[in-house]
């Protein structure tokens, strides 16, 4: 039972932790182009036409 008073504080300054990492990750416009990167993947860049 003496633990959980060590525990909790702990378990809340984690959860604190990763909602202000989850904000800081939402402020910086990480979430913004979400269908960008798997899109560049699969681009090839052939879709120039030829020059001659």
């Amino acid at each position: 039972m003496n633990n959980l008073i060590f525990l909790i504080p702990i378990a809340l300054f984690l959860g604190a932790l990763g909602l202000a990492a989850f904000l800081w990750s939402m402020k910086s416009g990480q979430y913004e182009d979400l269908d960008g990167a798997a899109w560049r993947v699969l681009d090839d860049g052939e879709d120039k036409p030829k020059t001659d």
